[in-house]
Parts: structure tokens; sequence; C-alpha cells
């Protein structure tokens, strides 16, 4: 093995700068130098030492040089950036003895108080065990997975071990999934393995699950240590030593949440290599290596490792077990590369073929014959294109480019040792074999056709055309009504969503890399609507927005987890109803100009909703679990719901049937109005009912003189599950063919503003599901066979490939102002198709004649008609209106550029 490059210097203390695991490890092994920042070391003190106390968790430890070095980095850096991040007090001499002499010996005594209370609560021991640990097991994650399918070549296994199917709902599990993808990826094009009459040892079907336990608790274990690392320490809040403690508590349970699977892995690389091993024809061979290494001498490593040990004894005897099972991973694959070598019915991959991911290995001769050779060549296996790979890597570095002409133990044993310092970090070539394999599994071809998450879609051109004429009218309608346009970010924080959505705050997404913050995806446009009116102190907005938003539910036919919403609202004090009536109003003209077809708005009002709930009975600590259920009854039957308020939300029976006699009031809005404040109405003894009512009486007339109040229904079943709304509340419900239920909704917030701030801002808002018009609206142009995904309005079709004519001819168009396209194809039926294909209704066909008489025809595809004007007067016209302006008559040509952009 070639010696390793000598490591560039490792900066501490740096502005932006971050000690990684891996720095760490160089240092502790020599193979990096620490080096202080200049800006750092001037904020060091100059004053002289007053030696502290030692902290008792750094006392009596019997460390090697390496433990040491990679402890003493810990701590300088910890020292450093807690300078850098407060006052704390710590001495220049300090910094530069650590620096220089890479010893914790240097650290001790402590030349201040703080000093020592960093040494004490950074917990520099651990933190560098617990990063060696990380340094070593993380390029393992991927070396582990090539060495199995490596071996599942070499024992012909059955790839259907790594059938792991993915759910899409959370209810399975990811590494275990992405460790089978991968796998499966490094073996794709083999035929060696197949799907029967493999091995299907469990040494096989286990990988998946146990190699995906490693992954997820290493990417735990580096999560901590990259904040250990790096985090500077908070001086006078919490005792040092406590804090300390707490800290090697928390990376004794990561790593042993590590050795776990990383003793599974073990044995299971034994299991394997003695699969390989029985593959070998030889018995003398065979049994030495089947000899080579008992299961029994494996037991009881963890056990060394208990709870009852102290942290650095637990996390030595970790990163021990972990070194072990390097070595036998090692041997495992330098078995696996023995049979493949034995093995004379394998086709051997050399060194020069192209065997990356996806490319061939055929070497075709510069004359375009095939090579000659044996022809049982052709019939022997080939190994799968990213195990060729690996194999080739790992050969070459045993090797060094040399054959192999025969295979011992004591060539074995040689491989083994090679390949345990190749799985080092301090080898560089490690690096080049763990980018390798993240290579081949990125780029493999076994990857099937591509598709997107579940609940989402793409937008091909003719709904793109679709969505766009959408929004251009629902834009012209919000700035009629005087909006503004407003943006907000696709995430926020992660307490801003959280106890706005009642039951459905489960529904959130959270952002996996929070980068110190707890955040999350946008549910709706409300909730950062109310946000940015209390961060900005504003006390009046009529804004509209229109933007994705994410719900982790399960979607179902007309519903996305990626969706857009076209959000009206109206923030401020007005007149009793006045922003409510505006809102409604532009929701009705919404629906009209969107021609989408029959539709109804429910509406109802929250307080006459807590009102109805009073009256039947029910506890108003329950009253929003209660409304959530009664949410349901658009989509279930009142058997269904009440089944759910009796067994679930605890409300009884007689309560449950009061609850249904009443949510079965709807109708015309006035009617029902009038119904609901008749003598003896119970709702009329309800003070908040009462409110409600004479609220609604305002409402509904000033709808009707609007003549709005056509298309609303007075619905006491609507209930509108979120927490927010606290007045009126409404939904429109498509009722054409077209099955996708609500496709607007909205209410009343008044308190949703004063959750972020002590004001309180009154506010009312509509929102539009977007997707679900796209629905109605893709429908009925597909009905009308209409849709188109361009506003071209010529098509200049030259016959031949004259680009130079065709700029001249179709910039005339652009300059006029006119939507034009041009092509250049020699036969005519192709222009023809792309015109009609494309519903282009005009086109201006240049061939040899034309270019010979100076003439271009004009063809009307949607009237089959067409004549020749000349070229002069195509470019006179179309460069403008001069006829009209010298009130002369407008030739033929002018009115089909009229009709053009019509």
């Amino acid at each position: 093995m070639a010696p390793p490059a000598a490591a560039a210097a490792v900066t501490l203390g740096g502005k932006g700068a971050a000690l990684t695991p891996a720095a760490v490890y160089a240092l502790s092994h020599g193979l990096a130098d620490p080096a202080i920042d200049p800006s750092a070391l001037q904020r060091l003190s100059t004053r002289g030492p007053s030696p502290q106390d030692t902290p008792a968790s750094l006392r009596g430890l019997a460390l090697s040089p390496p433990e040491s070095r990679a402890a003493a980095a810990v701590l300088l850096n910890k020292l450093l950036v807690t300078a850098g991040d407060s006052s704390a007090l710590v001495t220049a001499a300090t910094a530069t003895g650590l620096a220089g002499s890479l010893d914790l010996a240097a650290a001790l005594p402590p030349a201040s108080r703080d000093e020592a209370a960093v040494a004490a609560a950074s917990a520099p021991v651990a933190v560098a065990l617990a990063a060696a640990i990380d340094c070593c097991a993380s390029p393992l994650v991927r070396v582990a997975d090539a060495v199995a399918a490596l071996s599942c070549e070499a024992a012909r296994g059955d790839v259907a071990a790594f059938d792991v199917p993915t759910s899409g709902d959370g209810l399975s599990a990811k590494d275990e999934a992405d460790v089978a993808a991968d796998v499966k990826m490094l073996l794709f094009g083999s035929k060696l393995v197949g799907a029967a009459g493999g091995a299907d040892a469990a040494s096989f079907t286990k990988v998946p699950t146990v190699n995906g336990i490693f992954r997820e608790a290493v990417r735990a274990l580096h999560a901590r240590v990259r904040i250990e690392l790096n985090a500077p320490v908070k001086l006078g809040k919490r005792d040092a030593v406590q804090t300390g403690e707490g800290k090697e508590e928390a990376l004794v349970a990561l790593a042993t949440q590590l050795a776990r699977p990383v003793q599974a892995m073990l044995k299971l690389s034994v299991a394997r290599a003695r699969l390989c091993v029985a593959r070998i024809d030889d018995a003398e061979l065979r049994k030495k290596l089947t000899d080579g290494v008992e299961i029994d001498d494996l037991k009881g490593m963890l056990g060394k490792v208990t709870i009852d040990s102290d942290a650095v004894s637990v996390l030595r005897g970790v990163y021990n077990s972990l070194l072990k099972f390097r070595d036998i991973l090692a041997w495992e694959a330098a078995v696996a590369m023995a049979v493949i070598e034995m093995d004379s019915s394998i086709e051997k991959p050399q060194a020069g073929e192209e065997n990356e991911a996806g490319s061939s290995t055929e070497n075709p001769q510069a004359s375009g014959e095939k090579p000659k050779g044996d022809k049982k060549s052709k019939k022997k296996k080939t190994l799968g294109k990213g195990t060729s790979a690996v194999l080739m890597l790992l050969r070459d570095h045993v090797t060094n480019g040399k054959e192999v002409l025969s295979v011992n133990y004591a060539l074995l044993a040689e491989w083994g040792t090679e390949l345990s310092l190749l799985f080092d970090p301090k080898c560089p070539r490690l690096v080049s074999l763990v980018d390798k394999v993240k290579e081949i599994v990125e780029t493999n071809e076994v990857r099937r056709l591509p598709k997107i998450p579940k609940g989402t879609r793409d937008f091909g051109k003719e709904q793109m055309a679709i969505r766009e004429h959408a929004f251009s009218i629902i834009t012209g309608v919000f700035k009629m009504h005087g909006a503004v346009s407003l943006d907000t970010p696709v995430f926020e924080l992660r307490e801003t969503l959280m106890g706005k959505y009642g039951e459905d705050s489960k529904l959130i997404y959270d952002l996996a890399d929070q980068g110190g913050e707890l955040c999350s995806l946008r549910y709706d446009l409300t909730v950062p609507f109310a946000r940015y009116v209390a961060m900005n102190n504003i006390s009046s907005l009529k804004r509209y927005q229109i933007a994705k938003v994410y719900r982790r539910d399960n979607p179902s036919k007309g519903r996305y987890r990626e969706f857009y919403q076209c959000d009206f609202d109206i923030a401020g004090v007005y007149e009793t109803m006045e922003p409510d009536f505006e809102v409604i109003k532009v929701l009705t003209e919404l629906l009209d100009q969107l021609d989408i077809g029959t539709y109804e708005i429910k509406l109802n009002h929250r307080k006459l909703l807590d009102g109805m709930l009073e009256i039947c009975g029910v506890p108003p600590e329950k009253f929003r679990t209660v409304c959530s259920s009664i949410d349901k009854l658009d989509k279930q039957t009142f058997e269904q719901v009440k089944k759910e308020l009796v067994d679930e939300k605890g409300i009884s029976n007689e309560t449950a049937d009061k609850i249904g006699d009443l949510v079965k009031t709807r109708g015309p809005p006035l009617e029902v109005l009038l119904e609901l404040r008749k003598e003896g109405s119970k709702f009329m003894g309800n003070a908040g009912s009462v409110t409600a009512l004479n609220e609604l009486e305002i409402l509904f007339k000033a709808l009707d003189k609007a003549n709005a109040i056509g298309k609303i229904v007075f619905d006491l079943s609507l209930a509108r599950g979120l927490d927010y709304y606290t007045g009126v509340i409404y939904e429109a419900v498509f009722k054409g063919t077209t099955q996708v239920g609500s496709i607007a909704a909205g209410g009343r917030y008044d308190n949703l503003v004063g959750m972020f701030s002590g004001k309180q801002v009154p506010a009312v808002g509509v929102s539009l599901g977007i997707e679900r018009v796209f629905a109605i609206m893709e429908q009925q142009e597909m009905e009308k066979n209409q849709i188109r995904a361009t506003e071209t309005e010529v098509l200049v079709s030259i016959i031949g490939k004259d680009l130079i004519l065709a700029a001249e001819l179709v910039s005339e168009l652009w300059n006029a102002g006119i939507k034009a396209e041009f092509k250049l194809t020699t036969r005519i039926q192709n222009h023809l198709k792309y015109a009609t294909q494309s519903g282009i209704p005009w086109m201006v066909l240049v061939g040899e004649s034309e270019i010979s008489s100076g003439k271009v025809k004009l063809k009307n595809l949607a009237a089959s008609q067409e004549e020749e004007v000349d070229r002069t007067e195509f470019a006179q016209v179309s460069g403008g209106d001069e006829a009209t302006a010298t009130g002369g008559e407008v030739g033929g040509l002018e009115g089909k550029r009229r009709m053009w952009v019509r």
C-alpha cells in the first residue's frame, strides 16, 4: 500500500470554520498538525496563568498517544470557539501550548477558572473517542454494502433477498430500503446472481435491515459529534461538571446504539465469508479458510462494553469492536475476491475496460470488426457492473496491478491485511473507494424509470397553458378589488405553524436538515400572512398570494401533498361584515369567470356553530374536537360521524342525536335565517348565536343586493376543522360530473394575528384550491379538444434549410407584435403536421418558387385557403398599419394580420 500523503494543517478557531471528525482523526494519528487562526489568537488573554484544579473527569486517565492528541485537539477547539463566542478568559499560553504539543497534559492544570469550566463541560476525551468512532464508521456505511454485494456474486446469492418494498407513507424503514436498492444497483447486470436458485442464506436476507440500522446509528452519532466538536461552551448557566457528564452519557448512548448493528454485521460478514469459501474446490484451502475465524471468538465482545463502565471505557470498547469488524469485513472481501479469481467460469474485469456503471464492456477493434478470441470466453458469466468496478479497485490495491497466478492461504491473509488498511481512514485511497461506490449506486442503470413522490404532479405544456390562463383570471379578479401581491418563505419556524391547525397539525412537513432552527414547510398561506402582519406591525392590508403549500396527507383523487393555493385576505378594522362581504363576492367572481360549471358556496358562522353545540349539551372544551368530526359530514354519513363522536370523542348518544337533527338544516340563506330567528327558536336564547345571526343578516342582504346570493347555501353542517376561525366560514363545492369536492374555503380569523403579537388585527380571507380547479378545467378542455400549449399565431415555414431567410421573415412578425414560430425542413408535410398539432391557425410558406418570384404564400389552416402575396407587401404590412394611417383601404394581408392578432 502506498504511504498516505501528508495532510494540510488543520486551522482552528477561524470564523465559520468547523472541526470535523476526519480532522480530529488526522490530528490524532499525526497526519496533520494544528494551527490557530490569527484572528482567534488575538482574542485570547495574555495575562499570566492562575492555576486551577484539574477537572475530575480528566484526572488519572491512561490515554494512548492518539487518544491524547485527539482530546487535546478537541479541547483546543473548544477553548477557541468559546473565547470567540463570549468573554471567557482563555490564555494564549494554554492555546499555543496545546497547539504546539497536541498533548492533553499541556492544558492541565487549567490556567484560569474559565478554562477549567470549558475543560469540564466539553468532555474532550469522550468527544475525541466518539469522533474517532464516527470517522471510522462513516466510510464503512458504503464499504459494507459493496463487500456484501461482492460476496453475493462469489456465493451466487439470491438477489431476491434485496427486494425491499417502500410504502411511500412513512411506514417503511427508509435506510433499509436504501441499502437494498444500493446493493441491487451494485449487482445490476450480474449473470451470477439470480432471482431463483441462488444462495438465500440469512446472511444476505438480513443485509438491508442490519446495514440500514447501522446507517441510521452512524448518522445519529455524526450529528451529535458535529455539535459537540464545534458548539461553544455556555459558561455560568449550568454546572460545568454535570454538563460534561451529560455530554458523555449522550455519546455513550449513541455509541452503544451503533455497537449493536456492528456486532450483527460482524457475524453476518463471517457467515457470508463461509458461504463464499464453500464455492472453493480446494479442500485443504477451504478448511483453512473455514477455520480462520470462529464465531465463538466474537461472543462477549459487546458484553465487555457495559453500561456500568465509565464513558471512556465504553467508547473505547465500541471503537475496538468497530476495528474488529473492519478486519472481518476486509477478510470477507479478500475471500470473495479469491473465489472470483479462482472460478474459471467467471469473466474477470480487466483494467482499461469501461466498467463504470451503465457503460459497455465491449471493446471493438478500430476496423469495426469484433475482436477474435476463444469462443468459450463468450459463455463466461459476468459480474454486475457495480461489483466489477469495486472488484477492480480492491484487486488493484492488493496486487499493485500485478497478475494473480495462484491463490493460497498466505496470499489471502496478505490481502485481508491490505484491505483492512485500505478501510482505515488513514489510507487516502479509501476516499476513492467510497466515492466510487456512491457514484455507482447513484448512476447505475438499474434505476427504474424515474417517478415523482406520492401526492405530487408534473405540469406538461398543455397543463401549464391551462394553469397560466387560470392564474391570469384569478390575478385579474384580485387586482380589480385593489389587492396587493405578497410572497412569504416556503418554510417557516415550526413554532409559527404549530397550534394553529388543530388535529391537522400532524400533517405539517418538518424539514430534516434544520440548520439549527426547527423549521416546517408551510401548511397554508393564512398563518404566514398573519405572521407577516404581526411582524411588520400592520394594521390594515388587502393582499393576495398565489403559492405552493405542503401537507403530509394521504392523497386521494384531486388532492395532493404539494399544491397551489390562491389566497385573498383583508386584514384590519372595518364596519360589520364589510370585508366578509367583499371576500365572498370575490369568491363568486372567481368561480364565475373561471367558468368551471355549477357550484355552491356553503356558509356558516363559527359563533352559531358553537351556540348549536352549547344548545345540544356539548362541553365547551370539546367544541373544537366535535367540530373536526362534523367537518367530515361531506365525506361520511352522519352514522359514521356519530360513531366517532360517541366512541372517540366521549359524546353521549343523546347529544349526538341532537347535533344530527340540527346539522341537517340547510337552504337559501334568507329563508334559513328567518327559520332560525323565528319565535321559540333555541338559537334566540343563546347570546353567541344571536350575535352570529345579526351579522349574517347584514351579510346576506349585502350579497343579495350584489346579485351574489344565488350560489350561497346556509348550511349548519359546515364546521371547518381549523382552530383559528372565529366568525363567518364558507366552502365552495363543485356540483359537476368531475368529482373533486371542495374547491375553495375560508372564513374570519380575528385572533390569529394576535397569537404572534399583543396587537389584535381582525382578518377574513378565502383560499382557492387551484389544483382542483385545474382538474375541472382540464377535463372541460379535453372534452372540447381545445387545449393549446402555445399561443402561436403564425408559423413561418421555410421549405428548405435557409436560416437567414427564416430569421428575416419571422423577425418582422415578432417586431410587429405577432406571436410566431419558424421551422426549417424540406418536407412540406412536416410543416403542416406541426402546425396542425400545435393548433397554429396561419402559415407563411416559402419554397424555391416563392423565393425566385419574390412572393410568400399565406395559408389559413382553419379555412383551408391560401394565396400568394408580394414579399415587399408582406414586409410593409408586417412593419405597421400604414394603409389605415393614411385613410386608405386595408388590404387582404393587413386584414389577415389583424386576424392573426385577434
